[in-house]
């Protein structure tokens, strides 16, 4: 079966950082378009990274560029959502994604709807 399981999410003050782990199995991560999202109460999920791991590009909102970073060890079949700086605002649960079928260049996935595989969801809490 085909499982994303996100890690370290929790709870940290304002300007502390922050490593979120997206563990895949069933399916080679590195192959595929990568996504990550959050979702703040009473707001709609959002995109805030999107990276294709074949070709090392990938697309930041505005709203964590240059606070936020993506990595990736193939060996062990994860990503990573590096996070500092962290906000009040940036509290939230967070998702990552993958789309395994064809459509949309990988970095101008924005939706939900371009993604076909979901982890649970980590809490992020900034204070």
């Amino acid at each position: 079966d085909v499982q994303l399981v996100e890690s370290g999410g929790g709870s940290v003050q304002a300007g502390r950082p922050l490593r979120l782990s997206c563990a895949a199995s069933g399916f080679t991560i590195s192959r595929y378009c990568i996504g990550w999202f959050r979702q703040a109460p009473g707001k709609e999920r959002e995109v805030i990274m999107v990276i294709d791991t074949g070709d090392g590009r990938t697309y930041d909102a505005d709203s964590v560029k240059g606070r936020f970073t993506f990595s990736q060890r193939n060996a062990e079949n994860t990503v990573y959502l590096q996070m500092s700086g962290l906000q009040p605002e940036d509290t939230a649960v967070y998702y990552c994604a993958a789309a395994t079928f064809g459509g949309s260049y990988c970095v101008w996935r924005r939706t939900p709807a371009d993604f076909n595989y979901w982890g649970q969801g980590t809490q992020v809490t900034v204070s």
